[in-house]
C-alpha cells in the first residue's frame, strides 16, 4: 500500500489509478451505451411512421457518446492535481472540446435532414434550377454552423470574440473592396436562383454569345455556344447586362422580301401573294396560322412583296425557314413568277454626224 503513496508528478499512484480508472471506465462505458442503448432506440424507432426520429437517433448517439467520454476524461483528470495554470488550461480545453462536438451533433443532423428531406422535395420539382441550389444551401448551412461553432469554442477557451470579431470586421472591409467582384458574382448566383431568368438546357444570349446553359453555379454560369465551345460567365454580368431567354419565346419571328421584276403585271403580284398564305398554312401546326403579307413596295428595280411569318415550338429554327424558302422558290418558278435582280438602264441621245 505504500507503493501507492508514492508521488509521482505530484500525486500519488492512488490518485493516478483513480483518475486512469475514470478515464478508462467512462470511455467503455460510452461505447456500451453505444452498442447497447443505440440497438434499444433504433428498435423502438423502427415502430414509428416517421423517418425523423431514426435520422435523429442515428446522427446524434455519436456526439453524445462522445459527450460521455469527455466527461469520464474530465472526472478522472479533476482527481490529480498539477496547479492551477494547467487545471485552467485543461478546463478550456475541454469546454473547446465540447463545443466543437456539439457543433459537430448540429451539423451532423442538419445535413442529414437536408439530404433525406430536402433533397427528395427539389427532386419532386422537377428543376434543374433547385437541384443545383440543394447543395450550395448544404454547404452554406454546414460550413454556417462550423463557423458558430468555431466562434463559441474560442468564447470558451477564454479568447475576447468580440474584440476578435472587430478585428476581422476592419480586415473583412479591405478584403471585401479587394474581392468585390467575387461578392458581386455571389450576389448575381444568388439573384439567379431567386429571379430563375432561366435554367439550365436554356438557350439565352448575353453579352455576345448565344447558346444552351450547361451549369449555373454560385460564382460563374456555363454556357455552351452554338459553336460549341464552352463559356464561362461571371454571374454579376447578369445583373447588369440585358439577357434575352431565347428558350422561352412563344414563336420566332421571320422576315422574307422578295423582289418581282417590273414587267410584273398586278395580277401577278396578287397571284404571288396568295402563294405565300398557301405555303405557310401548308407547313401546319410548325407555323403561326395567320400570316402578314403585302405588296410593300417599289423598289429601284424590284416590286417588292413582303411576308412576315412565325415558327412556334413544333418547328425547327432553321430547318423550317428553310423548308419555307425552297417551298417559295418551286411554286414561284411553277408560276412563272420571275424575282428581281440589280439592273440599270442606259439611255443615250441620239447625236447626229
Amino acid at each position: 500500500m505504500d507503493m501507492l503513496q508514492t508521488t509521482f508528478l505530484n500525486n500519488s499512484i492512488e490518485h493516478w489509478l483513480i483518475g486512469l480508472g475514470w478515464a478508462i471506465g467512462g470511455i467503455i462505458a460510452a461505447k456500451l451505451i453505444y452498442k447497447v442503448a443505440g440497438k434499444m432506440l433504433r428498435s423502438l424507432t423502427s415502430k414509428t411512421k416517421s423517418n425523423l426520429d431514426d435520422l435523429i437517433v442515428d446522427k446524434v448517439e455519436e456526439p453524445l457518446v462522445m459527450a460521455l467520454a469527455l466527461l469520464a476524461i474530465w472526472k478522472g483528470y479533476s482527481v490529480l492535481t498539477f496547479g492551477e495554470g494547467a487545471d485552467e488550461l485543461v478546463r478550456s480545453a475541454i469546454n473547446v472540446a465540447y463545443a466543437l462536438n456539439i457543433t459537430w451533433g448540429i451539423a451532423r443532423l442538419l445535413d442529414a435532414i437536408i439530404l433525406n428531406f430536402f433533397m427528395p422535395f427539389t427532386l419532386k420539382k422537377e428543376s434543374a434550377m433547385m437541384d443545383q441550389f440543394a447543395p450550395i444551401l448544404r454547404k452554406g448551412l454546414r460550413s454556417g454552423v462550423w463557423i458558430m461553432g468555431i466562434i463559441m469554442a474560442m468564447n470558451n477557451a477564454g479568447f475576447d470574440v468580440g474584440a476578435l470579431l472587430a478585428g476581422v470586421g476592419i480586415g473583412g472591409l479591405a478584403l471585401a473592396m479587394a474581392a468585390k467582384d467575387f461578392v458581386s458574382n455571389i450576389f448575381g448566383g444568388v439573384t439567379i436562383f431567386i429571379d430563375k431568368p432561366f435554367k439550365v438546357g436554356d438557350r439565352i444570349q448575353i453579352a455576345g454569345y448565344d447558346g444552351m446553359v450547361e451549369e449555373v453555379g454560385i460564382r460563374s454560369t456555363r454556357i455552351r455556344t452554338l459553336a460549341g465551345r464552352l463559356v464561362v460567365v461571371p454571374n454579376f454580368k447578369f445583373s447588369d447586362s440585358i439577357l434575352e431567354n431565347v428558350t422561352i419565346e412563344p414563336a420566332r419571328k421571320h422576315t422574307v422580301q422578295l423582289g418581282l421584276t417590273y414587267d410584273t403585271s398586278p395580277e401577278q403580284v396578287q397571284q404571288a401573294i396568295e402563294i405565300l398564305r398557301k405555303i405557310i398554312a401548308d407547313q401546319g401546326s410548325m407555323l403561326e396560322p395567320e400570316p402578314v403579307v403585302w405588296f410593300d413596295s417599289f423598289g429601284d428595280f424590284s416590286l417588292n412583296v413582303k411576308l412576315i411569318y412565325y415558327v412556334n415550338k413544333a418547328g425547327h429554327w432553321a430547318n423550317t425557314p428553310g423548308e419555307v424558302n425552297l417551298e417559295i422558290l418551286k411554286r414561284f418558278n411553277a408560276a412563272g413568277l420571275d424575282f428581281a435582280f440589280p439592273t440599270q438602264t442606259i439611255l443615250t441621245p441620239d447625236i447626229a454626224k
